[in-house]
Formats: structure tokens, C-alpha cells, sequence
């Protein structure tokens, strides 16, 4: 069992910075992928990044590439995403994901841990 808690979100305005954070605790394995996806209201969960554990091999949606950075600090557990250059369609709730193959995977139904979320606000 693997347990999974954002933190980092809050209110920001349009072209702002944030970083969120991901602490995984319990039974957690280099050959585990991690990810993050968003949900804004009314529609589907949306794939943002993912990032495995051991080698750091990452992915993007393109919807948020060149301007956010997942990364990782195997020493503490932790996966960040760095968010620049933040926009209004960016608002939505934000999830950090944990999957037990490391395969590159954009589908939020193929992982099997998540956290409970944290609300990322962007003002135009």
C-alpha cells in the first residue's frame, strides 16, 4: 500500500510560479512511476506529467509542456511539479498518482494510488 499527499496549492495570479509537492510514504519501489493529474469542475480528470522514481525518465502533457518541470528527491519520498507561466485554464484540483509498472502511462484509470488533492487557483 502505497500512501500519497499533495500540498502546495493556493490562489496565484495569471504568469505566476508554484510548486506543488508529492510525499509518498508505505511501500513505495524504485520501479514505480509517478504522476500528476488535474480535474477542473464539469470536466475529466486530465493528464499533467509523470515521472519514474529510479532513472527520472518524465512525460507532459501538452497542455502544460515548456512551462511545467516534474521532478523528483528519492532521499525524501517527495515528487514536485514545478508550474511557471501559470494561466486561468490551468485551475482545477491536482492529484499526484502512483503506478506499479514503469511504463509511460496518460491514462488516470491504468494508476493505482492517489492522494487526496490540492486546489490550484489561477486569476486572469
Amino acid at each position: 500500500q502505497v500512501q500519497l499527499v499533495e500540498s502546495g496549492g493556493g490562489l496565484v495570479q495569471a504568469g505566476d510560479s508554484l510548486r506543488l509537492s508529492c510525499v509518498a510514504s508505505g511501500r513505495t519501489y524504485s520501479t514505480y512511476r509517478m504522476g500528476w493529474f488535474r480535474q477542473a469542475p464539469g470536466k475529466e480528470r486530465e493528464f499533467v506529467a509523470t515521472i519514474t522514481w529510479s532513472g527520472g525518465s518524465t512525460y507532459y502533457g501538452d497542455s502544460v509542456k515548456g512551462r511545467f518541470t516534474v521532478s523528483r528527491d528519492n532521499g525524501k519520498n517527495t515528487v514536485y511539479l514545478n508550474m511557471n507561466k501559470l494561466k486561468p485554464e490551468d485551475t482545477a484540483v491536482y492529484y499526484c498518482a502512483a503506478r506499479r509498472a514503469l511504463g509511460i502511462v496518460v491514462i488516470h484509470e491504468l494508476y493505482d494510488y492517489w492522494g487526496q488533492g490540492t486546489q490550484v487557483t489561477v486569476s486572469s
